[in-house]
């Protein structure tokens, strides 16, 4: 009998898309997830245990950084489209092989920029510039897929 396995994906890019804004691609995600708040309370005269109670949901910031390329300017025409007022919108992360395959994809709802930090620029740096762009969102829908 033959096992097939699926290796782990190495060399992902995360591909970014708010409504049809599409943001390209980027090469480090954080804060993917979510976290039930526990309450907890104690009950009268039961000393020995204490209630943990699930009170809400919440989600964290993703961040997502990549190397300065043309695909900035995507970023920038969207973060500037803000000015008139700020619309919670829905946005799509894809994570993808080197060749294109889809290895998985995070639907999120309420989708709003919170910040975005450019390359600091400093003659005889010889670093790669960077940039991250943090959203906020209100959970995960379904994508579809």
């Amino acid at each position: 009998m033959t096992e097939t396995t699926e290796l782990p994906a190495f060399g992902v890019r995360f591909n970014v898309q708010v409504d049809d804004v599409d943001l390209g691609s980027f090469i480090s995600c954080e804060g993917l997830g979510v976290e039930v708040v526990m309450e907890q309370r104690q009950e009268g005269g039961n000393n020995s245990y204490i209630w943990n109670l699930p009170s809400r949901v919440k989600y964290p910031n993703i961040k997502l950084t990549r190397p300065l390329t043309k695909e900035t300017e995507r970023v920038a025409r969207w973060i500037s489209g803000l000015a008139g007022g700020v619309r919670r919108r829905t946005g799509q992360i894809t994570a993808m092989t080197t060749n294109g395959d889809v290895v998985a994809r995070w639907g999120l709802v309420d989708v709003v920029p919170v910040r975005w930090t450019g390359p600091s620029l400093a003659k005889g740096n010889a670093d790669v510039l960077t940039e991250t762009i943090e959203i906020a969102h209100h959970g995960f829908i379904d994508t579809g897929a």
